[in-house]
């Protein structure tokens, strides 16, 4: 097949800093910023929409909706977290397919038992190898020779070993994933031998004060990784500030004295384009 988008990304910058959004808001930040691509992350996306953690209660409907939102209100490419697929073969096929008529550009594939649960917390297990493949060559399958990057996942570093997270990663490959996800390396070690061995190209998933040392890309890239997401930044930050003025409102009845905390009216107002709606009303002739 052509080569995906995210891959000419990937061949045109070499390795590539990119954010987890969980919305079409952060998604839009995520764009104006100048990011070349985006994920939309599982975890993200159950604590914003259903108050819950990542341990498999977020639904497929629910995150092909929120794909299909994003997707349309941004024009830079969006990788979305498929978790494991929503069952097997059978239903990663339909997974894939909902997520490319949604929009998104690519997926994260992983290997964990359903429900499945975040890949820094404690308790994973993994499916058996074979039945993972499975899985990858159904994603492939459906995929055909459209523009959808398939990153395989294994979560088999804490379920198993090292070793066979490394040789789910390489079988996944030579079926024909586009990249390798060794998730929840506990050391610069396991970091250096994924970076070492591992297909090409590879992420590492940095989560602040998670399993993974968070390490720079210079750092990463000088290992091998070329894809460097920080899936959950962007709503640790969030939380950190709604917590923050939430409880300066609480306390002293009034936001006064906490404008430095706050974007601006006007700049809000740019960001989610109510000046573009403007332009449309006069050129219809709307009120």
């Amino acid at each position: 097949m052509a080569t995906t988008t995210i891959q000419s990304i990937l061949d045109r910058e070499g390795p590539v800093v990119f954010p987890g959004v969980y919305d079409a808001l952060s998604a839009k930040i995520a764009e104006q910023i100048g990011f070349p691509f985006a994920f939309i992350s599982g975890y993200s996306v159950a604590a914003s929409l259903i108050g819950e953690p990542d341990m498999g209660l977020l639904t497929q409907t629910e995150m092909i909706d929120r794909a299909r939102q994003i997707c349309r209100c941004v024009k830079m490419p969006i990788i979305v977290d498929a978790d494991t697929g929503y069952g097997n073969p059978l239903n990663v096929i339909r997974t894939i397919e909902l997520l490319i008529e949604a929009g998104a550009a690519g997926c994260f594939l992983e290997d964990q038992v359903w429900p499945k649960r975040c890949g820094h917390m404690r308790g994973k297990k993994v499916i058996d190898r074979n039945e993972y493949l499975e899985k990858v060559h159904a994603a492939v399958d459906a995929r055909g020779d459209l523009d959808f990057f398939i990153v395989a996942r294994t979560d088999a570093v804490a379920a198993v070993s090292l070793d066979e997270a490394l040789a789910r990663v390489e079988h996944a490959r030579a079926l024909g994933a586009d990249a390798s996800f060794v998730e929840a390396p506990e050391s610069r070690e396991q970091l250096a031998e994924v970076g070492k061995t591992a297909p090409k190209p590879i992420v590492a998933n940095m989560i602040e004060h998670g399993k993974t040392p968070v390490m720079s890309k210079a750092e990463l890239g000088e290992m091998g990784f070329s894809m460097l997401i920080y899936p959950l930044s962007g709503i640790f930050a969030a939380v950190h500030a709604v917590e923050s003025i939430y409880r300066k409102l609480h306390e002293d009845q009034t936001t006064l004295g906490a404008e430095d905390q706050l974007t601006s009216f006007v700049r809000f107002n740019e960001l989610i384009g109510v000046e573009e709606k403007y332009k449309l009303i006069e050129r219809y002739g709307s009120d």
